[in-house]
């Protein structure tokens, strides 16, 4: 009498456990969320926002760019594609915590979200063009990719605190004032994000000629912009000399150490920038910056008040 043979399904060789490999995709999401940002800031100030004319497709009856479309058309276009290699990114990774999703929820839940917002992603991008490239909807595309850079950045902190077999991403001793600075900071720095598209908005760079802009003075929205930003500067500083002092784990140290020089290098991009006139090449700096800031306050974050479920 032979034994019967007993069947297994894909799903049995997926890991049950956090490797390098599950590590390195969570990794992959965060730095590719990062570069669309980047590349999305290249297309506006390129003036390629309306290189393609249509969402979904880039012109009517096509869905690629034509000829007449010229340069323009192949950067929007090239730019629309990358959201494909977010989407890989993001199945790879649901599919690589898969048999995880019962023992560890929270880095199954964070990746289900990474994936689920790419395609309302699109669609506010789709909006974008369907508005002319209205500022209040580009702030919104770019608030959303930010949200997404933050998602991800607590992605990356699970799944290496589940590589290095840590009890917690917060790790004692975090005392009350501590705490209340990772607060400000998270706060501040959204502050400053979220007025800072309002100052580009109002700025020259719109993606297209004849987009419309923000009828907003242009100082003194950037005055706004800059005042949370010196609240994010004082509680940074206060938060490494706290750190220091009480003994902080190594990781909230090296996290503070890191959103201490994206702040420094934000600041003096900033201030560069708005003296000379907005340079392409700064301005496209400063939106990376965007970007590094969300990833270092959020970790920041994460790491000082340890209030996001495990």
């Amino acid at each position: 009498m032979t034994t019967p043979v007993a069947k297994t399904s894909w799903t049995d060789r997926l890991p049950t456990t956090v490797g390098r490999g599950v590590h390195a995709l969570a990794i992959a999401s965060l730095a590719s969320q990062i570069g669309i940002i980047v590349t999305g800031g290249a297309v506006r100030l390129t003036q390629s926002g309306l290189g393609c004319s249509e969402w979904p497709n880039c012109v009517p009856g096509s869905m690629t760019p034509t000829p007449e479309m010229g340069i323009h058309g192949l950067i929007e276009f090239g730019n629309r594609t990358l959201t494909f290699l977010l989407a890989i990114i993001a199945v790879s990774m649901i599919v690589a915590v898969w048999r995880m999703r019962r023992t560890h929820p929270t880095v199954f839940r964070l990746a289900v979200v990474l994936l689920c917002v790419i395609p309302v992603q699109a669609v506010i991008g789709g909006i974008t063009v369907w508005t002319d490239l209205n500022p209040w909807v580009v702030s919104l595309h770019f608030l959303a990719s930010a949200a997404l850079v933050s998602t991800a950045t607590l992605l990356v902190n699970r799944t290496g605190m589940l590589l290095r077999s840590e009890p917690s991403v917060a790790v004692p001793p975090l005392s009350g004032t501590l705490r209340a600075l990772g607060w400000t900071i998270a706060g501040s720095s959204a502050a400053a994000v979220v007025l800072g598209t309002i100052v580009t908005g109002t700025g020259p760079h719109a993606g297209d000629a004849n987009s419309p802009r923000h009828a907003f003075n242009a100082d003194l929205v950037t005055r706004i912009h800059v005042a949370p930003v010196y609240l994010l500067v004082a509680a940074t500083v206060l938060a490494l000399i706290l750190a220091y002092r009480t003994g902080a784990a190594p990781r909230l140290r090296t996290a503070l150490l890191a959103l201490a020089s994206v702040v420094a290098f934000q600041a003096v991009v900033g201030y560069v920038q708005h003296f000379t006139g907005l340079p392409v090449g700064l301005v496209l700096l400063h939106m990376l910056g965007s970007s590094l800031l969300t990833a270092a306050a959020t970790n920041v974050w994460d790491r000082s008040t340890g209030r996001f479920p495990l």
